[in-house]
């Protein structure tokens, strides 16, 4: 069953109204050198000595297992390197054509409540993709965001979020054009009944800088005001 859109308005605001990074990595970004700077950078939020960031960017093709993760759900355990995550969920791939967006926020600073969190974040995709011309919705039962394709129920946007010291790492991952056979490997979230879709195979091709612009015009009305930031500062080497 499709839920309704959330009312009234999610709101996720700082209690301050102080803006956080808005930070976009071009390329692509090796997951284990993304996943030690957004640690680093979590930890630094927690102390005080960091501000808070939402961090755009794209991987490798890989495989994330989350802390719910089973192994009969990794179906090609040597199709693309598998990485455990910390984050909550099951598997989940990530690659080029899929926008990742990593949240590190500071829940002290706007209300420590973990499912107004997730509830933010999944209304700030279906405005996205409302905007990018697609209507999606939340499922019963499921998470993620979803959209009727032809009667067909498929996922297009995934979140997994995980809390250290009241501070968020990980976040949300929309479908753009990725290469959707990719998923083939997994049981995307151990949802077998249901497949994968993007903006590309729904008719809707759109360019990296126009999704990441309908992106911060959503993620500003619902958690505030965004400035330009810096990237976490990452190593890559091998």
């Amino acid at each position: 069953m499709m839920l309704s859109m959330l009312k009234p308005p999610v709101r996720f605001r700082r209690r301050d109204g102080a803006a956080a990074g808005w930070a976009i990595s071009p390329g692509l970004t090796p997951y284990p050198a993304a996943l030690d700077a957004m640690e680093a950078r979590a930890e630094a939020i927690a102390e005080g000595q960091e501000g808070e960031v939402f961090w755009l960017l794209e991987h490798p093709p890989i495989y994330t297992a989350g802390v719910s993760a089973k192994a009969e759900d990794l179906l090609s355990p040597d199709l693309f390197p598998v990485y455990a995550s910390g984050r909550g969920g099951r598997h989940t791939y990530h690659g080029p054509g899929q926008r990742v967006v990593y949240v590190m926020l500071d829940l002290r600073e706007r209300a420590r409540d973990v499912r107004a969190l997730v509830a933010a974040l999944e209304q700030a995709i279906i405005n996205t993709l409302r905007d990018l011309g697609v209507e999606a919705g939340l499922r019963e039962g499921r998470v993620g965001v979803w959209v009727d394709d032809r009667g067909n129920d498929l996922k297009i946007a995934a979140i997994g979020l995980r809390l250290r010291r009241w501070v968020s790492l990980h976040g949300i991952s929309l479908n753009v054009a990725p290469d959707l056979s990719h998923f083939a490997g997994i049981t995307p979230c151990g949802i077998r009944e249901h497949g994968v879709t993007s903006l590309a195979a729904l008719g809707r091709h759109i360019s990296p800088d126009t999704v990441d612009e309908a992106l911060r015009s959503s993620f500003d009305m619902i958690f505030g005001p965004l400035s330009p930031a810096t990237p976490p500062s990452i190593s890559r080497d091998p």
